[in-house]
């Protein structure tokens, strides 16, 4: 029971800790800064934040590092990182936190799409498992070409009071919508950057058992691409100054959100599974969407609102049954071990003695004897 609750209450502080990233975020990019600066700090924080954790703690378990390993890697910084936080952070400065948060739950489906021709994952139609997978993955996608495509009327308008800052950036977050195409459609490729990265990654995992030094690798990586590519697109020098808020933005982005998160969620998935990870993703947007709408006046549209709904529907019904599928194994494991007992049981009763001492299959094959003339 106590395993259960703190596992609960880390898996929501992650998504708190995501959704400030995002609030944040939102905010300074509204307030002027560049997302390609933002894009260049966030790998620098997260490689200075991370690297003493893979020095002192596997520079003595640490494998080698071969150049294959190392070439995935910088794939890994490419798509993980780099082309990542440049979808994401250009497409949430044209969109609003709640529909970034919503696009989010589309990377099992994405990494569901990439896996099965890759032959990571089974289609499996003709079981109730895979029928679910695929469906849900449709469903999913569907919900965010709703988001993308469609506005519709406010359903709930702006609060009556908000965050004096937000109001200081002189930026309505809800104008983004005058643009509402491009960032869904960024952050849907930022998803599906991700998902390339998780089959990357998943395949890294495997040769490299070290994956403090990975993940240092690859901000680190990810810090030298990111900074050549902002210094060619935003080359003044004052585009790249740092107030006390965008301080507090990219330390946030580099420390919590990727070494703090990044510990936290390998507990859990460590003891209650990635599926359980996963299916706290949801409340990401809930908690976006009520810090949005407080904080930065955010108005929630009914294309917002619909699509994020049969978004999530389709999360948890790929879920349901990506849990199916890995209970099959378990059940069949269990079938073939009682069936082993049974079997053992059977041949233990013909060897089990009587209430003489003799064994039972002797005394009848004695008996059998005597009978004869």
């Amino acid at each position: 029971m106590g395993n259960d609750l703190l596992a609960f209450l880390v898996m929501v502080i992650v998504q708190l800790g995501f959704a400030g990233m995002i609030i944040i975020t939102k905010l300074v990019m509204d307030g002027g800064m560049n997302p390609f600066v933002q894009s260049a700090y966030k790998p620098i924080f997260a490689t200075i934040s991370i690297a003493p954790f893979a020095f002192f703690l596997e520079r003595k378990s640490r494998p080698k590092l071969t150049r294959s390993i190392l070439f995935q890697i910088f794939l890994c910084s490419v798509f993980g990182i780099t082309a990542n936080q440049y979808t994401y952070f250009i497409g949430l400065n044209n969109s609003t936190p709640t529909v970034a948060s919503a696009i989010d739950n589309l990377i099992p489906a994405f990494t569901f799409i990439i896996a099965v021709p890759l032959g990571v994952e089974k289609l499996g139609l003709r079981s109730i498992a895979g029928q679910a997978k695929f469906w849900g993955t449709i469903v999913c996608v569907g919900g965010a070409m709703l988001l993308s495509l469609y506005h519709g009327k406010v359903v709930i308008g702006q609060l009556g009071y908000h965050w004096k800052y937000a109001e200081s950036t002189g930026k309505d977050v809800n104008a983004a919508h005058g643009n509402f195409f491009l960032g869904p459609f960024l952050l849907i490729m930022a998803s599906l950057t991700y998902a390339i990265w998780l089959i990357i990654q998943g395949r890294v995992s495997e040769k490299y058992a070290a994956p403090y030094t990975c993940i240092t690798l690859m901000c680190l990586m990810a810090s030298v691409e990111s900074v050549i590519i902002g210094i060619c697109v935003v080359p003044k020098v004052s585009e790249w100054a740092l107030n006390p808020i965008r301080v507090i933005s990219v330390i946030y982005n580099g420390v919590v959100c990727t070494s703090f998160a990044y510990f936290l969620s390998s507990w859990c998935i460590e003891k209650k599974g990635p599926l359980y990870v996963a299916m706290f993703n949801p409340l990401l947007l809930v908690i976006s969407a009520f810090l949005s709408w407080t904080l930065l006046r955010e108005k929630l549209y009914l294309g917002v609102v619909v699509g994020s709904i049969i978004v999530v529907a389709g999360l948890y019904g790929f879920l349901w049954g990506k849990k199916m599928e890995t209970s099959e194994p378990e059940i069949e494991d269990e079938v073939t071990k009682g069936k082993n007992q049974s079997s053992k049981s059977v041949d233990l009763e013909l060897q089990l003695p009587n209430s003489n001492g003799h064994h039972i299959e002797s005394k009848q094959i004695s008996s059998e004897a005597k009978a004869e003339p």
